[in-house]
């Protein structure tokens, strides 16, 4: 049980295009380059900021 890591599933809802460069940099980071992209990443607490500072270009779901 303690190897357990919580995770959440990223998906890219909105272009990138037009955005500030932190932000599409962001998604990259996230993993993320077209709509409709879905990565699952871990739960940190950098994941998190990054996802807080592009949260109207994504969708998060939580994954147990």
């Amino acid at each position: 049980m303690p190897d357990e890591k919580k995770t959440v599933k990223v998906t890219q809802t909105a272009s990138a295009l037009g955005r500030k460069p932190g932000q599409k940099e962001t998604l990259v980071g996230l993993g993320l380059n077209k709509i409709r992209s879905t990565r699952v990443v871990e739960d940190t607490p950098s994941v998190r900021g990054m996802i807080r500072k592009v949260a109207h270009l994504i969708k998060v779901e939580e994954l147990s």
